[in-house]
């Protein structure tokens, strides 16, 4: 039974489990928002796409692994084909389900992730366009995130929810400088409506919905992220042989630029509404527009991720063999969760940018027990 566990574990690579809900929750973040239920689905539903992408990894890859790694699962024997890729089915199915909870949008972004993952793991990867299908892999997860907490909470006004008489006054009295134009004439129809229905109580209280948000303030967010895993996957198609100097050198070149463009001071709030009745359990914690970014948090964040990235490449540069090199390629992954971190912090959600590093040590733990790669 033990045997059973740890050869599933890693097929799975569990210890790159850490590395996933992050996505999620920078892409909440991103939009001004406290992680919710539509950001616990989103992370649920990344899990099972993350572990559906090993499974299939590893099936797709078990000829070429009996060459390479015969220790790997399957060429070893421990587990059969027909079980893994049965296991990639299945973690598939779950995570869309997960997504579907979360509203169509969330559903329709997490299509395309899975669509993404298996077109990478079946053909892209020993192509060109390997490395880019990865890092759009990585960025709809972000994305994913973004969409499933808008869909699901009630921190804009803009999500479809039910507006109240005194909520669309409030919202309605400000739209002249927070608000587009049409959004702020539903929103006065919406107080309009409140009137009417407070001198006509016999009228029907139907529930009156505003459009849903975009998630455009999540795309600069999901491009750096999406940078980085393509640096680290051009990188990782050496880690078997090992023997090329330029790969790990521009991942360390890109490690450096994005560090430094990630740094940078978001303002993220700007042109979106605030949230309507301060105070409020939905409200969330978009600082205005012109407040202070925690810098120093942000800072510190930026270091440990060049500080995890950045020394494994500059070794695999000097010296390209395949043990530096698979290292290089295991900091690079787990160097995710202090970017996911400073992308948080730097959106203004310091509490959600420390949660996501409490994952570090858990992630160092368990990649002593089980290779990340």
């Amino acid at each position: 039974m033990k045997a059973a566990v740890r050869a599933w574990a890693e097929l799975l690579r569990v210890s790159a489990l850490f590395t996933v809900p992050g996505d999620a929750l920078a892409g909440a973040a991103a939009l001004g928002r406290r992680p919710d239920r539509g950001t616990a689905l989103a992370v649920g539903a990344s899990l099972c796409l993350y572990e559906a992408g090993m499974a299939l990894n590893d099936w797709a890859d078990r000829d070429e692994d009996a060459i390479d790694r015969p220790h790997r699962p399957i060429p070893s024997g421990r587990i059969t084909p027909g079980a893994a890729l049965a296991a990639a089915g299945a973690l598939t199915a779950a995570g869309l389900t997960l997504a579907a909870r979360a509203g169509r949008p969330a559903l329709t972004v997490a299509t395309g992730l899975a669509a993404t993952v298996w077109a990478y793991d079946l053909h892209l990867k020993h192509t060109q366009a390997g490395p880019a299908a990865m890092a759009g892999a990585r960025a709809l997860d972000l994305l994913l995130g973004a969409t499933a907490t808008a869909g699901t909470g009630a921190g804009y006004v803009g999500v479809e929810r039910p507006v109240s008489a005194t909520g669309a006054s409030h919202a309605a009295g400000s739209a002249g400088t927070v608000l587009p134009t049409r959004t702020a004439r539903i929103l006065r129809g919406a107080r309009a409506l409140g009137r009417a229905r407070a001198a006509s109580p016999a009228q029907s209280r139907g529930p009156a919905r505003t459009t849903h948000p975009g998630v455009r303030a999540a795309v600069p967010a999901a491009a750096l992220l999406g940078a980085h895993t393509y640096a680290v996957t051009a990188v990782s198609r050496h880690e078997a042989q090992g023997g090329s100097t330029v790969a790990p050198l521009g991942a360390l070149a890109a490690i450096v630029a994005l560090g430094a463009a990630a740094a940078r001071e978001q303002r993220a709030s700007r042109g979106l509404p605030p949230v309507p009745g301060k105070g409020g359990p939905g409200d969330h914690h978009r600082p205005r527009p012109g407040a202070p970014v925690p810098r120093l948090l942000v800072t510190a964040l930026t270091a440990a991720y060049l500080r995890t990235a950045a020394k494994p490449l500059l070794h695999a540069t000097l010296n390209p063999s395949p043990p530096l090199t698979q290292r290089a390629v295991g900091c690079g992954i787990r160097a995710m969760i202090p970017l996911q971190a400073v992308l948080a912090a730097r959106a203004g959600a310091a509490g959600t940018g420390l949660a996501v590093m409490g994952l570090v040590p858990l992630a160092r733990t368990l990649a002593r027990k089980v290779s990340l790669t």
